[in-house]
């Protein structure tokens, strides 16, 4: 019996951990290191801004799309054509909550050219809740910019 209580104690905690914080996300909310507005450009610069770079620290703006429904540990913007830009949180260090979905952000950090692995693209999708058939459909890498945050501060 002791031990049954133990094991249903310590998979209460590890299942309150694997979520997304239950906070909100109101204008001027940060999640990570403290950033505000000041200097940030559209998403839409990404591209130009990296050109022939691999990587470069920015601050850019952008709408939240989606939202890793398991921990808050990636997060995708819109850009103007409706492509996405995933991002990621430094070192696995913060998470944001699924109320920052369809919020303006402004992100503070370091935007990189990378190519996405099968896997990867899978394992994200999977936790996107994706469906077996859009799984099974991804076939190849995928060329893209990331994003990893240092700090996220809600606009509107």
């Amino acid at each position: 019996m002791k031990s049954t209580l133990i094991i249903a104690f310590c998979l209460s905690i590890f299942l309150a951990h694997a979520q997304p914080p239950d906070v909100p996300a109101n204008a001027g909310s940060t999640f990570g290191a403290a950033t505000n507005a000041e200097g940030a450009v559209d998403v839409s610069v990404l591209p130009d801004f990296l050109g022939n770079k691999e990587s470069g620290n920015i601050k850019v703006i952008a709408k939240v799309t989606d939202v890793c429904p398991k921990k808050g540990c990636w997060m995708s913007l819109e850009m103007p054509d409706k492509s996405k830009v995933f991002v990621k949180m430094k070192d696995y260090g913060f998470f944001v909550p699924l109320a920052i979905i369809g919020k303006t952000v402004v992100i503070d950090g370091e935007a990189k050219k990378i190519t996405t692995s099968v896997d990867e693209l899978k394992h994200y999708a999977e936790d996107a809740k994706k469906s077996k058939e859009e799984i099974d459909a991804i076939t190849e890498p995928k060329e893209e910019i990331r994003l990893t945050a240092n700090g996220i501060v809600v606009v509107n």
